[in-house]
């Protein structure tokens, strides 16, 4: 478990699965940013059973408050062969969650844990120009904007652009 201040997070238990599948099944509560696509219930579940969402180049933990109630996950994944990085997503499920700084923290825990135990050089974050909660969130944690890939992103029927943040091992201090 990597605990911080306000939240910790940790590998996701048998026992959140069906918790974990209606959050990933509700499409109203991605916002205009997280992707749409859903994963059916045999595959969720599969997936899980295979590795329990953690492998050597992907993973997804939970955000969990001190009480450990269900506030969101971030997860991380090889972007391509070639490339010496790994990308990261995150979602706040309720509204009501968002804005108030976990997940900063989430992404701070992740990228240090990464830097600290995985041979990789930088760490990038993905973002739609319009989203400027996750804008500011990339700047508070360090990533350095490094251009707009044009029409990159396919989503609710249009392809959009987005903005790639990244941070290197050499900008982390890691204790």
């Amino acid at each position: 478990m990597l605990k911080g201040k306000s939240i910790s997070l940790r590998p996701i238990r048998e026992t959140d699965i069906d918790q974990l599948y209606s959050y990933q099944i509700d499409i109203d509560n991605r916002g205009d940013f997280f992707p749409r696509g859903i994963l059916s219930q045999p595959a969720f579940r599969k997936q899980f059973q295979e590795n329990g969402f953690w492998s050597k180049d992907d993973g997804m933990l939970v955000m969990v408050s001190p009480t450990d109630e269900i506030l969101g996950h971030i997860e991380f994944f090889k972007t391509v062969n070639y490339l010496d990085e790994y990308e990261l997503s995150y979602h706040v499920y309720a509204p009501e969650h968002r804005g108030k700084g976990m997940t900063t923290e989430a992404v701070n825990l992740l990228v240090s844990y990464l830097f600290e135990t995985k041979q990789v050089n930088r760490i990038r974050l993905v973002i739609h120009p319009d989203n400027l909660a996750s804008r500011r969130l990339a700047e508070k944690c360090g990533f350095k904007y490094e251009g707009t890939a044009r029409g990159a992103w396919y989503n609710k029927g249009v392809h959009q652009d987005v903005e790639i943040y990244a941070i290197l091992h050499k900008d982390v201090i890691v204790a």
